[in-house]
């Protein structure tokens, strides 16, 4: 039988292994999951609504056969309703509001055995890369306390860095999967457009830039779940051209000799941290080893106004929530329930006209087909993930004078990410690179819209040249 002090040291497929072997119970993996979430959560703030007893009920129950029957799994506190469970969104505004239905997503987590055992802390609505929301508080960095986990899955890398559960919950906007598995020494990747579907709620969310997915320590693990949750649902307006096979058998398929172009530049307005830098040089290099062909090269854009256009869709997206919610609650929010930051965004998407909308929108659908072509040339783009490593918490906070100073701060901290948002694109953050200071600085990896498979092939060969399951945080299991 394994020992409950191991559990956190394996994968979710390692531990369906056990469990599909009887060496292990689900109810055990449960209670080991909950007895660390409750020992390191008060230095971590990344579970913000424990979901104990229904977890527990389930894993002595009828759990569904699937892929991870019996694992715990944790929920991001945003964007994916689970019936009967608060969905706050980390907001005053929402702190009492409980969905009465599961999202698509959340039932095919469910389907694939999975046991959730609480929800995650997040940024308010998800709108800063860091998770630092007024309503729950800071959420800690398990490498170093005082710095940030980035957002707005921040809670969720939180947790599986510091090995509460092996994989979580997280979505992406501008980088939300990527961000966080940067600055916590976790995988995330961010899966093709319509990849994973958003009902029966939405059809998309903020015109394509939203998917949802999950962070892992373990490469396989995220193909598999990917494998779980991914396809079309009824009424979908688009999905994502289905793979060739399944994603797991991407795993330690052999990527051939594939074709990256690096960059490290953002552009002149944005100075990239040195250690930023290095990260990728160093992994251009094992690139190299690794039998690929490596050149210096980037698509040409104009990054100021592809920043003004995304900065319009998310704008406008945060007004569409808040009016949204009004809508659904029937209630009124006023400026008192949400943060200053929130409140700004909201009044400068309400002054949106719909052919700005609209003329941002055309813009980055042509800035994708540029970018496509640069495709037809290269496999895989290698940029840093962040601009900087994990700052300290903080760093975003804006003063009373200069509501929308978070914001402007996160375009500085996150100028790779959003592109493949706008793009549709599959990307990916391998945690390659630990800089002097013993902080995760992940790197960046962008690949061909609708080719997850290749993302995975060279994820693989990466994760066996320079592993990185064994490097344990200061605050973990």
């Amino acid at each position: 039988m394994a020992k409950a002090e191991e559990f956190g040291s394996l994968d979710a497929l390692g531990l369906a292994e056990l469990v599909r072997k009887k060496q292990i119970k689900p109810i055990e993996l449960v209670d080991a999951a909950i007895e660390r979430v409750e020992r390191l959560n008060p230095a971590l703030n990344a579970v913000v609504t424990p979901m104990y007893e229904q977890a527990r009920a389930l894993a002595l129950g009828k759990i569904p056969d699937g892929p991870f029957t019996g694992i715990p799994f944790l929920l991001k506190d945003l964007g994916a309703p689970c019936v009967g469970v608060r969905m706050s969104m980390a907001s005053a505004a929402m702190r009492d509001f409980v969905p009465d239905h599961d999202s698509e997503f959340v039932a095919r987590l469910k389907r694939a055995g999975l046991i959730i055992l609480g929800k995650t802390n997040t940024p308010e609505f998800g709108i800063l890369p860091t998770t630092e929301p007024r309503l729950f508080g800071p959420c800690h960095n398990p490498w170093e306390v005082n710095r940030t986990t980035g957002g707005s899955s921040g809670g969720s890398a939180a947790a599986v860095a510091a090995r509460l559960v092996p994989m979580a919950h997280a979505n992406d906007g501008g980088g939300s999967i990527r961000i966080p598995a940067s600055c916590c020494g976790v995988f995330g990747l961010k899966p093709t457009r319509a990849r994973n579907p958003l009902g029966p709620d939405f059809g998309d969310i903020f015109s394509g830039l939203i998917i949802d997915h999950a962070v892992t320590r373990s490469v396989r693990d995220s193909a598999a779940l990917l494998d779980a949750t991914s396809g079309p649902d009824i009424g979908d307006p688009y999905w994502a051209p289905p793979p060739a096979r399944p994603f797991l058998q991407e795993v330690g398929a052999n990527p051939g000799r594939l074709r990256i172009a690096f960059t490290t530049s953002a552009g002149p307005e944005i100075q990239v941290h040195p250690d930023c830098v290095s990260a990728v040089y160093d992994a251009a290099k094992l690139c190299a080893e690794l039998g690929h062909q490596v050149e210096e090269a980037a698509p040409l854009l104009n990054r100021e106004l592809v920043g003004q256009s995304f900065m319009v869709l998310w704008s406008a997206g945060c007004a569409w929530t808040i009016d949204g919610i009004q809508m659904v609650t029937g209630r009124t929010i006023t400026a008192e329930q949400v943060e200053p930051l929130t409140w700004a965004l909201y009044e400068m998407g309400r002054k949106q006209s719909g052919s700005v909308y609209l003329l941002s929108l055309s813009f980055l659908q042509r800035v994708a087909r540029y970018i496509a072509q640069f495709f037809l040339k290269y496999d895989i783009w290698l940029t840093p993930t962040l601009s900087e490593p994990p700052v300290p918490l903080g760093a975003f906070d804006s003063p009373p004078e200069n509501p929308l100073y978070g914001l402007r701060r996160a375009e500085q901290f996150v100028p790779f990410t959003p592109i493949c948002n706008a793009t549709g694109q599959p990307a990916m953050s391998v945690p390659l690179y630990w800089n002097a200071e013993g902080l995760p600085v992940g790197v960046h990896f962008v690949g061909r819209f609708g080719d997850e498979a290749t993302l995975f092939r060279l994820a693989t060969q990466l994760e066996s040249a320079r592993p990185w399951a064994d490097r344990k945080p200061p605050v973990s299991a």
